[in-house]
């Protein structure tokens, strides 16, 4: 089962579908709606596909039954409201899988699940319209790594690594899958610049910035974070062949989707509010990723597009803010 069906989960619902493992989307809104009437519509640069796959709109409506494990993918900011509709739903026993950028998911689920699994997601994937996802790799769709958390491996681990390499997933059990999330972790304070500036954000210095803040914050507070292949970008791209899907230009990432979407809502609270977290229990000043959690904030408020600040103008904020500190 697939909590989520966004970007992440509806391309990992259409894998495991296509590798013949029994699925369910939970998924909200219009988005339900389309799968519902007509099916996950999963495009590829190779592939075209509408899947019949079920869907519900709740785990109450899906039914989670023995056996079951069940793979979260919405964003962070919604984890801790869809693990209390989850507990209603299913008991302490299932299985739980974190396919979430953040590291404080799985944190929040085994206050309520006993058996919680920790997913470095690196999945080039888009949702931007009901009832459709778009995966742009051709050799590989991604990778999706699990472990226990808070470490180790174990057989239904495997399971479901070998599950999603079936699926056209790279995937392998990770014992230490929390040093890999907090590689991810630091590489995903990026989002909140693209979501704000758009494509010309990809580029800017705030980025270092915000990764130099991270790594000073988590070093202080003895946490390990060094993963050469999470920091691989291009490596990992090339691999895969992560091409072009005609007629559907490719979007940014996961933040810069939710803005563009409309949602107002955007996970930079559970990215750079977990570093400006860290860094004030660590006594670590974090005033970049203070000012992209702000303003990533003031974007999806007053609804802004990606794009209507320039990352000039931010660097000009951060240096107006320390002066007036």
């Amino acid at each position: 089962m697939i909590f989520g069906a966004g970007a992440i989960g509806g391309v990992v619902g259409a894998c495991l579908h296509r590798a013949g493992e029994d699925v369910v989307l939970i998924a909200r809104g219009a988005h339900h709606d389309a799968i519902a009437a007509n099916g996950l519509r999963f495009e590829t640069p190779d592939v075209q596909l509408t899947l019949p796959i079920p869907v519900a709109r709740t785990p109450a409506e899906a039914g989670v039954g023995p056996g079951d494990a069940v793979l979260l993918a919405m964003k962070g900011q919604d984890t801790a409201g869809a693990l209390v509709v989850l507990r209603d739903a299913a008991p302490a026993s299932t299985p739980i899988a974190c396919l979430q950028n953040g590291v404080e998911n799985e944190r929040l689920a085994q206050r309520l699940f006993s058996d919680v699994y920790g997913a470095v997601v690196m999945v080039p994937s888009a949702h931007l319209e009901p009832g459709v996802v778009l995966a742009y790799g051709t050799n590989r769709i991604g990778a999706i790594d699990i472990g226990r958390y808070p470490s180790g491996v174990d057989e239904r681990c495997r399971e479901l690594c070998a599950a999603l390499a079936a699926g056209g997933l790279d995937s392998e059990p990770r014992p230490e899958i929390m040093r890999h999330k907090h590689a991810k972790l630091i590489a995903n304070l990026a989002n909140a610049v693209e979501a704000i500036c758009g494509p010309e954000g990809r580029d800017s210095e705030l980025i270092e910035r915000a990764r130099e803040e991270a790594r000073a914050v988590l070093g202080a507070a003895g946490i390990e974070f060094e993963d050469a292949e999470v920091a691989d970008v291009r490596g990992r791209w090339e691999r895969w062949g992560v091409g072009e899907i005609e007629g559907r230009p490719r979007a940014g990432g996961s933040s810069w989707q939710s803005v563009a979407r409309g949602t107002r809502s955007i996970e930079s609270d559970s990215l750079n509010g977990e570093i400006v977290l860290r860094g004030r229990q660590a006594g670590v000043p974090t005033p970049v990723n203070e000012l992209l959690q702000v303003v990533a904030r003031e974007t999806v408020r007053d609804g802004h597009e990606p794009g209507w600040l320039t990352s000039a103008e931010l660097l000009a904020r951060l240096r107006r803010d320390r002066e007036r500190s």
